[in-house]
């Protein structure tokens, strides 16, 4: 399948969070095929990955293995990667922990540790990229989002709460951010096949139950949620912000 080309994302300077593993790596590797400069992190040793990338592409993405968690480590990384490709221009939040809990489960430490990854770290990479697209005079940051907290779904709580979050918090900082040319966006993608998924949560009963909740049947691939995030960081979507996309093969609807 020919895949589109958005000639602007050539040498922009791109930060992944999570994007050595699962749609994370997709991400990095697609935009490494636009001919982006990328740079990730993770918490997970990347440089069996970071090889492939190198070979695939010829120019290996820089990667800080460090957590989202720590505000100062995130910061740091990208640092380094404004220091290596220039002022982050592309800003990807992506790293996110979908963890099943129960409401009786949950303690305070637990949900603390969700919302600092999955709603806490978003924010701070935000402050972080924006005195450098401010700078520049552009950027286009992408926060994934889910369409878990719009369908309502239980069993895992702290993180459709974030979800929810997310969105909010992109809103109001597309509304801040957008005199300097700033464009903030959410991505909310549906069940996504990757091999964590499929690993732990998937069952042959709850992926027969989804599909028949999608309009179009066929499950998702890493491969959509990538074309659409190159959308949104590319000058083709320059008129689009403080939006929430949904690609979920059509479960859930919007507007």
């Amino acid at each position: 399948m020919t895949h589109a080309r958005f000639h602007d994302l050539s040498d922009a300077s791109v930060f992944v969070t999570g994007g050595g593993a699962g749609i994370g790596a997709a991400l990095t590797d697609g935009f490494l095929e636009q001919g982006a400069q990328v740079a990730f992190i993770g918490r997970s040793d990347a440089s069996g990955f970071v090889d492939e990338m190198a070979a695939k592409h010829g120019r290996a993405p820089v990667f800080v293995q460090g957590d989202i968690t720590d505000t100062p480590v995130l910061q740091q990384a990208i640092a380094r990667a404004a220091d290596a490709h220039g002022p982050v221009t592309v800003l990807v939040n992506n790293a996110a922990n979908d963890q099943r809990h129960s409401m009786q489960d949950m303690t305070p430490d637990f949900w603390d540790q969700m919302q600092a990854i999955n709603l806490k770290a978003y924010y701070f990479a935000c402050q972080a990229v924006a005195p450098g697209m401010r700078g520049t005079g552009h950027g286009s940051i992408i926060n994934f989002s889910s369409i878990s907290y719009m369908m309502g779904n239980a069993g895992y709580t702290a993180y459709t709460t974030a979800n929810a979050g997310i969105t909010g918090m992109t809103r109001s900082l597309a509304r801040e951010l957008g005199p300097d040319g700033i464009r903030v966006n959410a991505l909310a993608p549906g069940w996504v096949l990757t091999p964590k998924q499929l690993d732990q949560w998937a069952t042959p009963e709850g992926l027969a139950a989804h599909l028949d909740r999608q309009c179009l049947k066929t499950h998702l691939e890493p491969r959509d949620i990538v074309d659409a995030t190159l959308f949104l960081a590319a000058q083709s979507s320059r008129m689009m912000t403080g939006q929430c996309l949904v690609v979920d093969g059509g479960v859930v609807t919007t507007g």
